[in-house]
């Protein structure tokens, strides 16, 4: 099998209603995706997605992974799709760096891979059947009482795992609320609290030495070394996310006993094939995991499941769902969905999805030659 044409859309998703994170430091309103599909002279077809969330969250962009993806895609053509390893050997040697651009392709050929074998990722990640992977509702920063609120409605809809977004230099703010969201949470749910890196080191120990809670908190500080000295100084299980952005950053991460958890993000750590790595390095260690995406419609979402389905249990937390969050779906009725705070996933091969290209509009790249 090779491949003959790799295909690239622009697919903008408007968001149903304004996202805050950071303590409202950042403001949300649409996010820029990028649709891959990837042919081969057997007739086969592999879809992939990648979807930075927005250009102000991390150094990543929906422009600069199309650009990104017009060296990478034609080194690909003519290449065996289903030689994972030597494909993201072949893009990292074609492009240093930039993994949200990687990952759409590496997600479309894990799709034909699976189509190949007519098995579903999950299985060919290494599980008997899939797990009901629970899923994380996402609770935009307010007052207390709007966030309780929030969290009120979600647990109406079977969420039973949430992410309230704090952070800011209000820290008597946060604090607040931090207590009065722990105090309120109905019995047997969870709930991270979410800073999205919007603390200094002391502003951090600030907040956490002085509340009650013993929940989760999540990405405290901007860097690594800013968290690590935080969760040595803190009460509470430290989750990582947006200052990892690689395995060498997980190794450090475990290194200085910066963290109980983290978020694995194929899009941000370069496709599945790297994400399953680390998945596995946090097995090795005694993490616990979201295993989610950084953004993206159902088809990213739906990717990601199967990865977090072959998970076990006891280092399986639950995942977000973005297109839970969107105006806008081009994949309708396909994927993993919301069903009662649960995603159960198929036995359909690949990823379990085929994007109907009339639904995408026009392609803004094709490399490559005839399918």
């Amino acid at each position: 099998m090779k491949i003959t044409r790799i295909s690239v859309w622009a697919v903008p998703l408007p968001l149903s209603k304004p996202y805050w994170l950071s303590g409202g430091r950042l403001k949300f309103e649409a996010i820029d995706s990028t649709f891959v599909r990837i042919d081969t002279d057997e007739g086969l077809s592999g879809w992939g997605e990648g979807c930075p969330w927005g250009h102000t969250y991390l150094p990543a962009h929906g422009p600069g992974l199309r650009a990104a993806l017009g060296l990478l895609a034609p080194a690909l053509i003519g290449k065996d799709p289903r030689a994972l390893d030597a494909i993201n050997r072949l893009m990292d040697v074609t492009l240093p760096g930039h993994p949200y651009a990687k990952s759409p392709l590496d997600v479309a050929c894990w799709d034909l891979l699976g189509k190949a074998s007519s098995q579903p990722l999950w299985r060919l990640f290494g599980a008997g059947e899939p797990a009901p992977v629970a899923v994380n509702s996402s609770i935009s920063t307010g007052t207390p009482d709007e966030m309780i609120a929030d969290i009120r409605t979600a647990s109406g809809k079977g969420y039973r795992t949430h992410s309230a977004k704090i952070g800011g230099s209000d820290f008597a703010a946060d604090i607040e609320r931090i207590e009065a969201i722990s105090a309120a949470l109905p019995k047997g749910e969870q709930v991270t609290f979410d800073v999205n890196r919007a603390w200094t080191p002391g502003g951090a120990l600030q907040v956490l030495n002085a509340v009650k809670a013993r929940d989760w908190i999540e990405q405290p500080c901007e860097t690594l070394d800013q968290s690590a000295a935080v969760a040595a100084r803190v009460p509470q299980p430290i989750m990582l996310d947006e200052c990892l952005h690689s395995f060498q950053d997980h190794l450090d991460a475990w290194r200085l006993g910066a963290c109980q958890g983290v978020k694995v993000k194929p899009n941000r750590v370069g496709g599945l094939t790297k994400a399953r790595q680390i998945r596995d390095f946090g097995l090795s260690v005694g993490w616990q995991m979201h295993i989610e995406d950084t953004g993206g419609s159902a088809f990213a979402d739906t990717a990601t499941l199967h990865l977090a389905a072959s998970t076990p249990e006891a280092n399986r937390l639950a995942s977000w769902l973005c297109h839970a969050h969107l105006a806008r779906d081009p994949v309708p009725g396909q994927g993993g969905r919301n069903q009662a705070g649960l995603v159960h996933l198929n036995e359909q091969p690949g990823v379990g999805i085929d994007p109907d290209p009339v639904l995408l509009g026009d392609p803004v790249a094709v490399y490559g030659g005839k399918q």
